[in-house]
């Protein structure tokens, strides 16, 4: 695995033998895992938590693997799903995939087939998240980011020393600029734990990036908040 962050897996599979046997050998290879047994479980995890790689049984009992994997996709959640089958008809894993999951593997699988595929979705997503954009320092209307020296000199609230996580997160918007970023991907991003601070959290910080930024921070003009969704930055 990449990095040195633990790999965060959501297993979803209702039937206890093979959950647990899942769960043992993930945990053998260095995952962290969080267990869901039905469809219910497993959407109230997601809310809660980031993760890496979510793997999905598609019969679940509540709502299904099909329904779970929609939800997600609607919540604007990326997160790689790898969908587990014991149908192993055509129609099925087509409707796995138009409906979001990034691969589909049918039951009895092999054990190695199974880990090579879940390293390989956990990969691609990190590279994703990790590829940077932005130089050291930043500019913008009257503004002047320092990324590496956590400083701003800005117009409306003069010279500002920046915390870490203000510099992550700015960084993190800039490099997305006139794109949405989800609550998800900030928390991952910039905290880097699975537990979620509130929504709060980051409200907070973007009212001081309006305070030290824009010139009516009632009327931002850069730093945008998308109710439910997530957070803009637009030039």
């Amino acid at each position: 695995m990449n990095g040195d962050k633990t790999a965060t897996i959501l297993l979803v599979e209702d039937e206890e033998n093979l959950h647990e046997a899942l769960k043992l050998n993930l945990e053998l290879e260095g995952y962290a895992v969080t267990s869901a047994f039905d469809g219910v479980q497993a959407i109230e995890a997601i809310k809660n938590e980031y993760f890496d790689l979510v793997i999905l049984d598609i019969m679940l009992p509540e709502m299904d693997g099909i329904a779970v994997a929609e939800t997600i996709r609607l919540g604007n959640n990326e997160v790689p799903i790898l969908m587990l089958s014991a149908k192993n008809t055509s129609n099925d894993k087509v409707l796995g995939l138009k409906k979001g999951a990034d691969d589909y593997l049918t039951k009895p699988f092999n054990l190695e087939e199974l880990l090579l595929r879940i390293q390989k979705l956990i990969n691609k997503n990190q590279k994703l998240q990790d590829k940077s954009t932005v130089g050291n320092t930043y500019t913008f209307g009257d503004n002047i980011i320092d990324f590496k020296a956590q400083e701003a000199v800005t117009k409306y609230a003069g010279k500002i020393q920046l915390s870490k996580k203000e510099a992550m997160l700015l960084k993190l918007l800039i490099e997305n600029k006139n794109e949405v970023v989800p609550r998800e991907k900030i928390l991952q991003a910039v905290w880097g734990y699975n537990v979620y601070p509130t929504t709060r959290t980051i409200d907070n910080f973007i009212l001081n990036f309006r305070k030290y930024f824009e010139k009516d921070s009632r009327n931002p003009k850069f730093f945008h908040s998308v109710r439910g969704v997530g957070y803009k930055y637009t030039e």
